[in-house]
């Protein structure tokens, strides 16, 4: 009997191996959009952890001095 293993290459016409690819196109391509999407995620995660150890340096002062000028939040006893 014989035996033999084409795991990583396959025969032409002429008999000479030729390597199989590694990866298709269409999963190089997902590996490439997967991998973006690992990036964009890690960056929202580092954004919402400095968000969260200093919520008021990402927040501009005129959201929250509004609120004081015209009194709604007026806890100040004369």
């Amino acid at each position: 009997m014989m035996c033999t293993h084409l795991h990583g290459s396959t025969l032409s016409a002429s008999g000479a191996p030729h390597p199989i690819p590694f990866l298709t196109l269409e999963q190089k391509a997902a590996f490439v959009f997967v991998l973006l999407l690992f990036i964009f995620l890690g960056l929202l995660i580092v954004r919402c952890f400095r968000i969260l150890l200093d919520p008021y340096s990402s927040m501009p002062s005129s959201t929250w001095t509004d609120y004081m000028e015209k009194d709604t939040f007026d806890y100040r006893i004369a």
